[in-house]
């Protein structure tokens, strides 16, 4: 059976399950004795790839040994609706099937690290880049809505309590042209805007900055959801390639990248430095 685009709320609800599991020292198989349920369902909820009732979840919690009731309610909050998958209609149907839990964690997050190299991050493109990008590939309406939908997602910039935004892009994401020099003179000054907003923070690498890491060349995207429960929040790292999209929460994993971000933003240009690299660059297409 094909695996579900998981959800964040049921990210989050495997996430905390887990934990308290893991807190009061039971098997997977022992919690799913408490609600008769296989291991392998256990296994699938706290992936967050199944659905639990209410009353299952009591009785879990109970088994767990959680007695503080605004606990129980909370998580109980995050299960209603967490199945919801209505909403990915209109444009925003044109997100693949893949992508679509990379555009619930986004809307989601507190906070969003990217690292890329190559091409100007989704999040950054201004309309007629992603046009350059799309067509001859797409064509008609069906063009007007990928681009729509591209574009939606940075509406996350400008929600209420809206996540806190960085990025480090390569020089080479800024010199290899997409599209024809006043398209790429228009995604960099798009750029350069988007950077002037309070909870975005932009720096670019130039080609001259001397780095032994070579994070930047692959690119990857480094995503907090907070948690209601107690254990703590969702942390997630996402990258692709031609061949595959990949979400990855293993902590060894998060960490090595949370490292080399650290790395990168470190050696890059600052944000007034950053800005003023981006205008220089903008005038050079002109």
């Amino acid at each position: 059976m094909a695996k579900i685009t998981p959800t964040t709320k049921k990210l989050l609800l495997g996430k905390e399950i887990a934990h308290l599991r893991e807190r009061a020292g039971m098997s997977q198989a022992q919690a799913a004795a408490i609600v008769e349920k296989s291991q392998s369902r256990m296994a699938d909820l706290e992936a967050g790839q199944s659905s639990i009732t209410p009353g299952d979840l009591i009785l879990l919690l109970k088994g767990f040994g959680v007695a503080d009731e605004d606990h129980v309610q909370a998580l109980l909050e995050l299960r209603r609706n967490n199945h919801q998958r209505g909403r990915w209609n209109g444009v925003r149907a044109k997100y693949s099937e893949q992508f679509r839990t990379m555009v619930d964690l986004e809307e989601n997050c507190d906070l969003i690290r990217t690292v890329e190299s190559e091409v100007p991050p989704g999040l950054l493109q201004c309309e007629s880049f992603v046009r350059a990008l799309y067509t001859g590939f797409y064509e008609g309406d069906d063009l007007e809505a990928r681009i729509k939908a591209r574009l939606a997602r940075q509406e996350i910039f400008v929600k209420p309590d809206p996540p806190q935004v960085a990025f480090v892009i390569s020089e080479s994401s800024l010199r290899r042209q997409y599209g024809p020099p006043e398209v790429m003179r228009e995604q960099v000054n798009h750029m350069v805007k988007l950077s002037k907003l309070p909870n975005v923070r932009l720096q670019v690498l130039p080609f001259k900055t001397r780095s032994q890491d070579t994070s930047i060349r692959a690119g990857f995207v480094l995503l907090r959801i907070p948690s209601p429960g107690v254990a703590g929040p969702l942390e997630f790292a996402y990258t692709e390639n031609a061949a595959e999209v990949r979400y990855m929460d293993d902590k060894h994993v998060v960490s090595g990248l949370d490292r080399a971000w650290a790395r990168l933003s470190g050696v890059a240009l600052d944000f007034e430095e950053t800005r003023r690299f981006l205008r220089k660059v903008a005038k050079e297409y002109g």
